[in-house]
């Protein structure tokens, strides 16, 4: 019996002594002293992402000068971003958006048969008609431009397919309003208003 002890107590201390030989052998294999020196210091500018912030921010674009040189043609391919909303043909019915036969220079939300939303119409008490300005600034960011629009269109961004879309809306109306003095300045929404130029190329409402 007490070879059968004396054999257990000494498995046991084999196992202790071969465990702690291997944990000793470990830490000199894969110890690793603390540098001196960091390798890299990595500090985080105060403001920087608001700095970021802002240069992502760009610029409202002037359409009027580019308005002279735009392609019309060009155009009508831009407006099928527009045509599951809106129809463009004269007499064409109100869908998600009104019809825009004429859209130049007319009056905001007054398209007959087209209820407007809330946003839209405190909008036109502000800003009388659809002026080019108006227009481009809408078309480029809607809910920014016309707060409260029920439209969901998230807008053309690029300056020289807004002037092409517009250019060619022009063109949808009895009598084409002549082309804005390139050397004018852009017209901003009036202050009373929550918001800048609006239009009425995707959903107007």
């Amino acid at each position: 019996m007490n070879s059968y002890v004396n054999m257990g107590v000494g498995a046991f201390l084999g196992t202790v002594f071969v465990l702690m030989s291997v944990s000793i052998a470990s830490e000199g294999i894969f110890h690793s002293e603390t540098p001196e020196k960091e390798g890299f210091a990595i500090i985080a500018e105060e403001g920087s992402s608001e700095a970021a912030g802002g240069a992502a921010e760009e610029a409202e674009v002037d359409i009027k000068p580019l308005l002279a040189g735009a392609d019309a043609a060009a155009g009508a391919t831009v407006f099928k971003k527009c045509a599951s909303c809106h129809t463009s043909e004269k007499g064409g019915p109100n869908k998600v958006g009104p019809n825009l036969w004429g859209v130049v220079d007319r009056p905001i939300a007054s398209h007959e048969g087209f209820s407007y939303s809330a946003g839209m119409k405190t909008f036109a008490e502000a800003n009388k008609t659809w002026t080019y300005d108006h227009l481009s600034f809408f078309i480029e960011a809607p809910k920014k431009h016309v707060p409260g629009t029920a439209m969901g269109f998230a807008g053309v961004k690029k300056p020289d397919e807004r002037a092409n879309l517009i250019a060619w809306m022009r063109e949808q109306a009895d009598s084409p309003v002549a082309l804005p003095d390139a050397s004018a300045a852009a017209t901003p929404a009036t202050e009373g208003d929550a918001a800048k130029p609006a239009t009425e190329t995707a959903p107007a409402q």
